[in-house]
């Protein structure tokens, strides 16, 4: 690889980590390409994108856009995104199928380096979508509570009469 050409991915690198809310990097050691390609497939649904990335290349990309701190060994694949918990949302769905090949290793959430406990914690969260349908079933349930009532005292009316 030329000089030109790691310019070039370093570049590529440090636009999209410096938007990004949340990166995680895992240990992919013995996956398969069709493994892989689940991996991407399911990030692509959710808009986050999946790298394997030579480790000096990210760690200047992630040192550019202050976002360093994480220890970078051995293979890596980096995920990332903008929407915190669909990435760590795919990342842990993905290790609970290929536990014994695919581990998380570290993260870079919220301006701080952040464990694989947490990774985990937030893949655990509701999403913004089922926090919101959450909302609409409280709003909703005094609603229908009411029109329940009113038929009924509707159909009690009715026989009454």
């Amino acid at each position: 690889m030329t000089r030109n050409e790691k310019s070039e991915i370093i570049a590529k690198l440090e636009g999209e980590f410096k938007t990004a809310e949340a990166i995680v990097v895992c240990d992919y050691r013995g996956l398969s390409v069709k493994k892989l390609e689940a991996l991407r497939h399911a990030a692509r649904e959710q808009s986050v994108k999946v790298q394997v990335v030579k480790n000096t290349l990210a760690n200047i990309a992630l040192k550019n856009v202050e976002k360093d701190g994480m220890d970078l060994k051995d293979t890596n694949i980096y995920v990332w995104g903008e929407d915190q918990l669909a990435v760590t949302k795919v990342v842990a769905k993905f290790e609970e199928s290929n536990s014994e090949l695919f581990k998380i290793k570290t993260a870079h959430i919220d301006g701080q380096v952040a464990s694989v406990d947490k990774v985990k914690a937030l893949s655990k969260m509701p999403s913004r979508d089922e926090l919101i349908a959450m909302l609409l079933q409280v709003w909703n349930a005094p609603i229908q509570n009411f029109t329940i009532g009113l038929n009924a005292l509707k159909e009690k009316k009715e026989q009454s009469a």
